[in-house]
């Protein structure tokens, strides 16, 4: 009998041990730059679908778990993807740097009709450029009715590869990273500013965080073609709504 009920009682010491282990606690945490005081912002966990506000000093309180995924969005830094460890669930202060919004990514023009500048030079400024027909160019039947093709649509592949080769500058940037970032500056530059803050009734600061969850989404990757923009208009509308359903915990 005595052994049964130590069986027992070690069965649910063992339960409620792996009970706090999946329960998410406050995570105490604080954005930093080198050079500039980040006060402003928004900080998303994905998993438990809670936002936070960014605050004085760069301080911010969210629940969290180890393996959530937090998201950290502002109008002076790069949105960044944090993956939590065990480790960083431990922390007094869980410290997050951030890098300031970066210029160079404005070398990438993400058009409709895609303008790539060249970045470090060489042969492949000539492959961008759009020459008119001459008399060596494969002759174009204009009386015939068109197929509604994109003469020069998007080539997302370039311009992942593009925003690669910005990033690559620097150490330690992961390939989902460069993903996230290219969706974002498509999407920034494929729809109208009134698309976000008047049918998705986003804020300004909210619309950066929102195409972050819309990218941690692998469904969004599969809508990059020219064809597919509306099936990608449909697909942010209903993310849209779930990105809605996020508590905003205020602070």
């Amino acid at each position: 009998m005595k052994n049964k009920l130590g069986l027992l009682i070690a069965c649910l010491f063992c339960q409620i041990v792996l009970g706090q282990n999946n329960t998410r606690k406050p995570l105490h945490g604080q954005v930093i730059n080198d050079f500039l005081a980040i006060e402003s912002g928004y900080v998303m966990n994905v998993n438990a679908n809670v936002r936070t506000f960014i605050g004085s000093g760069g301080l911010f309180d969210i629940l969290a778990k180890p393996k959530d995924t937090l998201l950290f969005s502002g109008l002076a830094f790069q949105s960044r993807k944090v993956v939590l460890t065990e480790k960083d669930c431990a922390e007094i202060l869980f410290l997050v740097k951030l890098d300031l919004v970066n210029n160079q990514l404005k070398e990438v023009i993400v058009h409709k009709d895609l303008k790539v500048k060249s970045l470090d030079g060489g042969s492949q400024k000539f492959v961008d450029m759009q020459f008119v027909d001459d008399k060596q160019s494969t002759a174009k039947n204009i009386a015939m009715y068109s197929d509604q093709t994109i003469k020069y649509g998007t080539d997302f592949v370039r311009i992942f590869k593009d925003v690669k080769k910005l990033l690559r500058k620097k150490d330690d940037v992961k390939d989902d990273v460069i993903s996230d970032i290219a969706f974002v500056a498509y999407a920034k530059d494929n729809f109208t500013p009134d698309f976000y803050s008047k049918t998705l009734e986003l804020k300004p600061d909210e619309i950066e965080l929102f195409l972050m969850f819309c990218s941690n989404d692998g469904e969004s990757k599969k809508y990059l073609k020219p064809e597919d923009k509306f099936i990608l208009m449909d697909f942010m509308v209903n993310k849209n709504k779930e990105f809605k359903k996020a508590a905003v915990n205020q602070k």
